[in-house]
């Protein structure tokens, strides 16, 4: 098994305040935050509560199907928001990882000429990431086990529950 980095609870609570931080001190104040789902859906809560921000908005985008594995282009799921609720605003787009950029660049492409401005923040930034991010806690090439989802479901999507 190659390398990874762990993320516990404790370290996720570490890292969004740091984050959080980070953005205080940069002067940025964001009027929205675009919580990419599923993984950025913890870490934009968490960064709306430190940074006094209620609107909290959710975009879902699929693109992992797996570990490794992604289909060839990420796609918007709906709902996807209205671009009239976030017209004219600083929004703070947030995900967990960027690995290769491909989920923060279509999110950022939505968000372009429509919003006042937007930054992305993320936990994890990977060095192949073709975006970038304004905002990142650490930097990483190696695979991320996040809390969340470092178990397998308990559920599958046809509802059968799984021995926990």
């Amino acid at each position: 098994m190659s390398a990874r980095e762990i993320m516990t609870w404790d370290s996720f609570g570490v890292a969004s305040r740091e984050l959080a931080v980070q953005i205080a001190k940069s002067g940025y104040e964001p009027d929205i935050i675009l919580a990419i789902a599923r993984g950025g859906l913890l870490a934009a809560g968490a960064l709306g509560y430190a940074l006094s921000v209620k609107n909290t908005y959710t975009l879902n985008v699929e693109f992992y199907t797996g570990v490794n594995e992604r289909l060839a282009i990420p796609i918007m799921l709906p709902p996807v928001p209205s671009i009239v609720d976030l017209k004219d605003s600083r929004v703070l787009i947030v995900d967990d990882v960027a690995d290769t950029g491909h989920t923060l660049k279509l999110v950022n492409e939505f968000c372009a000429g429509q919003v006042k401005q937007s930054k992305i923040a993320v936990l994890y930034e990977k060095s192949a990431s073709i975006v970038k991010s304004d905002f990142v806690w650490k930097r990483t090439d190696e695979w991320i086990n996040f809390p969340w989802s470092d178990k397998d479901p308990v559920a599958t999507r046809d509802w059968k529950v799984r021995d926990a």
